[in-house]
């Protein structure tokens, strides 16, 4: 009998921290994918963490805040397909947290913004962009770049 092998995925984890209408989006600098576009705070899944516990990780590293991983709800999955590689993206929600957001890691990004939700900058990554328009309309899961 073969032997199945399984698809190994790597995982990303993307916090939309919202005031009322407003999201905060980081623009992306000196990483050599996407600068000058605005993201969400975000990273990937690292051994042993929770999904949660990743998603709270990032927004902290990248935002300067302190979630709790009580404090994150989730909102959407993507399966993504960019650069001949795929992957899975869990966005999460928060609307409490501690600290004032800034750019906490000035060598990935060049700003922070909080916009409308339903008024993203055109300069927005792609999937991102999907990804909130879904949140809006209640959707749950998507697919981009296949």
């Amino acid at each position: 009998m073969m032997k199945r092998e399984r698809h190994q995925l790597s995982v990303a984890v993307f916090v939309v921290l919202r005031r009322a209408d407003d999201i905060c989006l980081i623009r992306r600098a000196h990483t050599g994918w996407m600068d000058g576009f605005y993201s969400l705070p975000a990273g990937g899944l690292e051994h042993g963490e929770t999904l949660l516990q990743a998603a709270a990780r990032e927004a902290g590293e990248e935002t300067g805040v302190a979630i709790s991983p009580a404090q994150l709800r989730s909102a959407h999955s993507m399966h993504v397909k960019t650069e001949d590689r795929s992957w899975l993206g869990h966005f999460f929600l928060c609307s409490d947290w501690q600290g004032e957001p800034y750019v906490a890691e000035p060598d990935k990004h060049s700003e922070l913004r909080w916009v409308n939700i339903r008024q993203l900058p055109e300069n927005t990554v792609p999937y991102v962009k999907q990804a909130i328009e879904a949140i809006i309309a209640g959707e749950i899961y998507s697919e981009y770049g296949w």
